[in-house]
């Protein structure tokens, strides 16, 4: 994972040095004349090594080691902990201030659970460890910002979790970081429906009558520019989305499917509402091309761009 300092000039990694200088090698990439590596034991150290315009590159490193070596594409459980501890110092970084913004490479989940350690994600975790009630994930790409309700739910169990409480706290969190993160003074933000047709009038479904649509109205009542429940099979054509800066989906295959297909491999997640700025990619990880020198790395360099973006955008914000 990444963290970027203040400034914006650059990042620090957080991670194993002598993992990444294996790699490095293993693509055949040579240290000191690909890249220059400065590794640090705190952060402080990492953030004073001045890089401007370096040739080579440098690649600063606040170094946690890792408890086992790492085997290429292999996943090891006693390295779980080594994992969380590069993300808590990134967390511990960003709240402090002392870091911009904060950038997540993909994550094996399940090998984090096998090491006894409960886990079921980077934006889950990072809302616990920040105390934040709620976090909303939008997906940035093509052209689209599409936030989600509810997230990694069996969609048996969608209508159920879609609640006034939840539309009232993702509505709201939705339109303070359009603001303050995106620098979007007025944003305009489009909701679908939860049923075909957004319902029909009550034919296919009562979520929208009772719940989305009450909402939608109460948003409009603290001022918000809101529009919907809109049916979602037409929502994301062009002259619907004109003028509109984010879309509200119910679930995350009504939303996400859309914009994927504009932009897989250089889509961007963003974690609102959180006290700062996370971005991460939008794909998993990819064991089977690890250290091949295949892998895509069109997100994590959108990642890393829109995070720089996003702080700009809320500085510039914060001293406005």
């Amino acid at each position: 994972m990444l963290a970027a300092e203040g400034e914006l000039s650059d990042g620090v990694v957080i991670a194993d040095q002598t993992l990444l200088l294996e790699r490095a090698r293993t693509l055949g990439l040579r240290e000191g004349h690909d890249f220059v590596l400065h590794a640090a034991d705190d952060w402080d150290q990492a953030v004073s090594f001045a890089q401007p315009d370096a040739s080579p590159p440098v690649l600063r490193v606040w170094h946690h080691p890792t408890s086992v070596p790492v085997l290429v594409g292999q996943l090891q459980v006693h390295n779980a902990p080594y994992v969380l501890n590069c993300l808590d110092s990134a967390i511990a970084v960003c709240q402090q201030g002392a870091a911009a913004a904060l950038v997540t490479a993909p994550v094996q989940k399940s090998i984090i659970a096998d090491a006894g350690i409960p886990f079921t994600g980077h934006t889950e975790y990072l809302a616990d460890q920040t105390h934040t009630k709620r976090v909303v994930m939008m997906l940035v790409g093509g052209g689209l910002r599409v936030a989600l309700a509810t997230t990694h739910l069996p969609l048996s169990a969608v209508s159920a979790s879609i609640t006034s409480a939840l539309l009232d706290e993702v509505i709201d969190i939705v339109f303070t970081d359009l603001n303050k993160k995106f620098a979007l003074t007025s944003p305009r933000l489009l909701v679908a429906g939860l049923n075909p047709h957004a319902g029909e009038g009550g034919h296919l479904g009562h979520e929208e009558q009772e719940v989305i649509e009450p909402a939608i109205e109460r948003a409009r009542a603290r001022g918000a520019d809101i529009v919907g429940p809109l049916p979602a099979d037409t929502l994301f054509t062009p002259n619907i989305l004109k003028g509109a800066d984010a879309v509200l989906a119910m679930y995350h295959d009504q939303g996400l499917p859309v914009l994927k297909m504009q932009s897989f491999g250089g889509g961007v997640n963003v974690t609102l509402g959180l006290p700062f700025i996370r971005t991460s990619v939008d794909h998993g990880t990819a064991l089977d091309l690890a250290g091949t020198g295949r892998a895509d790395t069109g997100s994590l360099k959108e990642a890393l761009a829109l995070a720089r973006s996003l702080a700009s955008s809320q500085s510039a914000y914060i001293s406005s």
